[in-house]
């Protein structure tokens, strides 16, 4: 699953992992997210850290209570302290 706001980027990331044979779930914010989160088995979220309404972070610790979801997180920010407290949530690793 691919969760950003901005679709070019969404289906840039979708596009590239289908070619490379994966299927990928687009979302586009946290209600879709949490939606096929609970209604379809879902093995990898590439997580969008900066989105409007609930961010990246708060998505990310969602999924960690509720599942066991692979979480990467996909930033265009070099703050490190971004990266220190998504990992500190349960994220697995950042792009």
């Amino acid at each position: 699953m691919v969760c950003d706001d901005e679709p070019d980027i969404r289906y840039t990331v979708a596009e590239y992992l289908e070619h490379h044979g994966y299927t990928v779930t687009p979302a586009n914010a946290g209600p879709a997210l949490r939606e096929l989160i609970d209604s379809q088995h879902v093995d990898v979220v590439i997580l969008d850290i900066r989105m409007p309404g609930e961010d990246g972070l708060s998505l990310a610790r969602y999924l960690r209570e509720h599942s066991d979801v692979a979480i990467i997180m996909l930033t265009g920010s070099a703050e490190i302290v971004d990266r220190v407290v998504g990992l500190e949530i349960g994220a697995d690793d950042y792009v």
